[in-house]
């Protein structure tokens, strides 16, 4: 198996670590924009630990209303009870509901769908950003055909699919957003890693579809950035010499979410497309908007 770093493509712009100042939250927690999520209705898949829980928490801080998911009740109420005190006294009206579900199973998340609009009459922006990683230790001929590859299919293509089924609808009626946690790894050819690397494909396909059937639907598919999470990532042997550490913040792509769905407008033209919490937004509205826009980058093509 090759040793050679794996051809990824990235914007020539900033390549950002941590929160910056182009996208800080604190004009939405406290500052200038502080009433722009109050009222606002955010349901996060996979909100109760890493990543989900970053975004969760950030949009309660900004006095939204958040509902979070995942299987385990328990670890709902343990990471409910840490946004709630994370709000601190000046978001003393932030609330939040736990709901426990499978986002694999269409059932369940049909049934939290229709629990949060009986609860709150409407929906304003569905973050699907569940998943799993897979052992990525093996040919995927030799692992089991469900549990080492299929499985992460259910997880990561149909979780989304469910979010997006159930809740576009809604956000239709709102005017809202709609993102999908995705992975560079959609582009790369990375040894073992087939299950994964195809979920995250499909997925960004699965976006470019969304803003094209609810276009009044901003939809985006987001790379969060090299995070060291709880999804398993085993390879047979030490990881390549090429391979990056997980060096960025869990607060890096909650702060660039917030920006993305705070209803401005300012980045609507990225809706439909892959982008990469690393990239410096507003690097990228100055220097290549236009562009982007003109050439229909950041979507699913093959180049001839």
């Amino acid at each position: 198996m090759s040793s050679a770093p794996p051809v990824i493509k990235n914007l020539p712009v900033t390549n950002r670590h941590d929160v910056y100042d182009a996208i800080s939250p604190e004009p939405y927690f406290s500052g200038s924009f502080s009433s722009t999520f109050r009222n606002k209705v955010i349901l996060v898949a996979g909100g109760s630990k890493g990543i989900g829980y970053s975004i969760a928490s950030f949009y309660a801080r900004a006095g939204a209303t958040v509902i979070i998911v995942s299987r385990y009740q328990n670890t709902l109420d343990e990471a409910k009870a840490r946004i709630l005190s994370e709000t601190g006294s000046s978001r003393t009206s932030a609330e939040v509901l736990a709901l426990a579900a499978d986002v694999s199973d269409p059932k369940d998340i049909e049934q939290v769908v229709a629990k949060v609009i009986e609860k709150y009459g409407h929906l304003d922006v569905a973050i699907a950003n569940a998943a799993i990683g897979g052992s990525w230790d093996k040919r995927f001929t030799e692992g089991d055909p469900y549990n080492d590859w299929w499985k992460i299919m259910e997880v990561n293509v149909r979780g989304p699919y469910n979010v997006a089924h159930y809740a576009l609808p809604q956000l239709e009626k709102t005017g809202g957003s709609f993102v999908a946690v995705s992975s560079l790894a959609c582009q790369a050819s990375l040894p073992f890693a087939s299950a994964y690397s195809v979920s995250k494909s499909a997925l960004n396909r699965l976006v470019e579809y969304t803003a094209m059937e609810y276009p009044s639907v901003r939809s985006f598919t987001i790379h969060p950035g090299r995070i060291l999470t709880q999804a398993p990532t085993l390879r047979a042997g030490p990881a390549p010499k090429w391979e990056p550490t997980a060096s960025d913040s869990l607060q890096l792509p909650a702060a660039t979410i917030l920006k993305l769905t705070d209803g401005s407008g300012r980045f609507d033209f990225l809706s439909g497309r892959f982008l990469s919490a690393n990239w410096d937004l507003e690097e990228v509205e100055r220097d290549w908007k236009n562009e982007i826009v003109e050439k229909d980058m950041l979507v699913t093509r093959f180049v001839v």
